[in-house]
């Protein structure tokens, strides 16, 4: 067996043949919850994966989000699609993508957000992402809307050389279809 390697690339250099396999990772390590939505949203921004001979072991992605909070909008990097094949996990691959993503969010933006499963929230805690502290809400279609099924397991980090907006207050993220975090 090889050494599993780290990639990382936008997703318009990624070929068809890709992207089915990271679907297909999707698919089976959220075992079947992993809608067409979810997908898109992972979609238009930096991906990270890590491979080795038996194939495709894990992948995560970032992409640009807008939030507003107490009347500033900030462009955030949003994580996405974090996964680790089911028997490979525990080995530290998910520290590995998230170190990658993190790195384009330091980079890039002006803090990082990411909503977390109760399966992920160890792995993000661990990385110093914590829960924001304040209300979530979206920008709908007819003003802003709460969703307090979302506070308690929306994280955040802040960017290298940057903080966290202060204060606690309410995050209110860009409209997407699906779920909205």
């Amino acid at each position: 067996m090889t050494e599993p390697i780290l990639r990382s690339a936008h997703t318009c250099r990624l070929g068809p043949a890709d992207l089915d396999e990271i679907r297909a990772l999707l698919d089976t390590a959220f075992e079947g919850d992993f809608s067409d939505d979810d997908w898109d949203h992972s979609l238009g921004g930096i991906h990270a994966w890590i491979r080795d001979g038996s194939g495709l072991l894990a992948h995560g992605s970032v992409i640009q989000r807008r939030v507003v909070h107490l009347g500033r909008s900030y462009r955030i990097g949003y994580v996405e699609a974090v996964a680790v094949r089911a028997d490979r996990r525990r080995e530290g691959l998910g520290g590995r993508i998230m170190a990658e993503l993190e790195e384009v969010v330091d980079g890039a933006y002006a803090f990082g957000a990411l909503s977390a499963s109760a399966a992920g929230a160890a792995l993000y805690a661990g990385r110093g992402w914590r829960v924001w502290p304040g209300r979530i809400a979206v920008q709908a279609r007819y003003g802003v809307e709460r969703l307090p099924g979302e506070e308690g397991s929306t994280y955040v980090r802040g960017a290298a050389g940057c903080g966290l907006p202060t204060g606690s207050g309410t995050l209110v993220f860009d409209w997407r279809d699906g779920d909205v975090t």
